[in-house]
């Protein structure tokens, strides 16, 4: 017989460790976005990890800014930011306050809710396409920057919370480097899945940018 998933929320001493801890136990957890029009359930499927100041391929690398402040706050709260003009991208902070690093949620599966994410991502070929991705993730569940800051830990009130959910087992979890970082971070395998999962976004390496003539 197949357990139900957790539902009690992720506490916050499950965030209050080192991002490399933190990152691949998130898989098969349950992020419960509250809307409007309703509930989005979203199971984890594929996360990145940022170990801040260290990390070349992190916001916070060269240190806080306005944009990066939520980084360095107490864990287990929502990171958003925007990028590329038109996308936004949502992220668990970790560790201890004062000490940036965060796990960025890249994709997952909607098992509540597809009705409502069907109209943000109108694109999709499938459901399976619906959070295929971060920037696809964010879309679905209407994340934007107004949520940056907001606490996953506070529980059925809160628009956006982490539930224990149902991880997959150990040997059906991979790793990989980071999609799209170049540099002194390209190699970092940081980047962690569940195999064989059809929601689960490609892998494509860092393009550096050419110069105009």
């Amino acid at each position: 017989m197949i357990e139900s998933p957790d539902r009690t929320p992720l506490p916050r001493d499950f965030f209050d460790r080192p991002v490399l801890e933190v990152a691949p136990e998130l898989l098969g957890r349950i992020l419960i976005r509250l809307t409007a029009d309703g509930p989005i359930e979203l199971r984890l499927t594929e996360v990145e990890a940022y170990a801040g100041e260290v990390d070349p391929g992190s916001h916070a690398y060269r240190g806080r800014t306005a944009r990066n402040a939520v980084m360095f706050g107490p864990p287990g709260h929502a990171y958003v930011y925007f990028t590329y003009g038109m996308w936004h991208c949502l992220n668990a902070v970790c560790g201890p306050q004062g000490r940036a690093s965060g796990v960025l949620l890249r994709a997952g599966e909607i098992q509540v809710g597809a009705e409502l994410a069907r109209k943000r991502r109108i694109s999709a070929r499938n459901d399976r396409e619906l959070a295929k991705g971060p920037a696809r993730l964010a879309t679905a569940l209407g994340v934007g920057r107004d949520l940056n800051g907001t606490d996953l830990c506070n529980g059925p009130d809160s628009p956006l919370t982490l539930l224990h959910g149902s991880p997959p087992d150990p040997d059906q979890v991979r790793s990989g480097p980071r999609t799209g970082v170049g540099g002194d971070g390209a190699q970092h395998p940081w980047r962690f899945w569940i195999a064989d999962d059809p929601t689960v976004s490609p892998y494509r390496a860092h393009l550096p940018r050419r110069r105009s003539t």
